[in-house]
């Protein structure tokens, strides 16, 4: 079984959003990785101020590939665990034939699979962003309240979006959204063993779209899970009860992890 963890954030997020991720996995004795996506290796703090003009032009395809990248230079293949647009990575770092086994935590969704009515409206600020193709855009303190952290407790609400939320580029929303480079064979073979997991209350990746997902997956050879958690919104990686998110979900990578050469 592999004991290095790579872990993938998402948009609108750094590294940090993984900080207890991280430390519940290195307690249990993995070895985990968490490489910023392509021009976000700053703090949050830099990002919020000046982020870099060369990320406006980041495809989904540059981020598998750098992700790709960071995997090839590690000893063995990792567990991949993907967070929103990060758990879309994750399955298609997967059907790549990358990764012992993978954990798509709240996943965007690849070609095929709809977004449902309330995820379509979670995005509109992003989708009707003038020329927001070529931009770098920012979620508003609103968006991350009412569609991003909805069940996260008021009182933590502002300090939470001051610490994580930095910009990200409006070009993959728009590839997503009009399914161009965030397709996968949902039939292959070599596919790693994958386990989706949903948040109940997400409305950015809502709970319908992950079972579509999962049914999708499933008609792969390798095993395919589904898991969902009650009273949770698209934050439950780092919203209260995330220990028991990081539990499962580092249980399930253990039991399903399978032995592979990188290649």
């Amino acid at each position: 079984m592999s004991k290095t963890i790579m872990l993938v954030h998402g948009a609108w997020v750094t590294t940090d959003c993984w900080a207890g991720f991280r430390k519940f996995f290195e307690d249990r004795g993995h070895k985990v990785v968490v490489p910023p996506w392509p021009y976000m290796d700053k703090p949050a703090e830099a990002l919020q101020r000046s982020p870099d003009r060369r990320m406006a032009a980041l495809t989904i395809k540059d981020l598998v590939d750098h992700f790709e990248t960071h995997i090839r230079a590690l000893p063995e293949p990792p567990i991949l665990m993907g967070h929103s647009f990060g758990g879309l990575i994750v399955q298609m770092l997967l059907d790549r034939g990358l990764g012992a086994a993978g954990v798509a935590i709240d996943a965007g969704p690849p070609r095929g699979v709809l977004p449902s009515p309330t995820a379509t409206k979670s995005a509109l600020p992003v989708l009707l962003a003038w020329r927001g193709w070529s931009r770098i855009l920012t979620m508003s303190f609103k968006s991350f309240s009412t569609t991003f952290a909805n069940t996260l407790p008021a009182s933590q609400m502002k300090a939470t979006y001051d610490r994580h939320i930095v910009p990200a580029p409006g070009r993959i929303y728009f590839q997503a959204a009009l399914g161009l480079g965030n397709g996968v064979t949902f039939k292959n073979p070599k596919r790693p063993p994958l386990l989706l997991i949903a948040a109940a209350e997400d409305r950015t990746s809502t709970p319908s779209m992950v079972r579509v997902m999962y049914r999708k997956h499933s008609r792969a050879p390798s095993r395919t899970d589904i898991l969902e958690f009650p009273s949770r919104s698209h934050w439950l990686i780092a919203e209260p009860g995330w220990e028991e998110v990081a539990d499962k979900a580092l249980k399930w990578a253990e039991a399903n992890a399978t032995p592979r050469t990188i290649t």
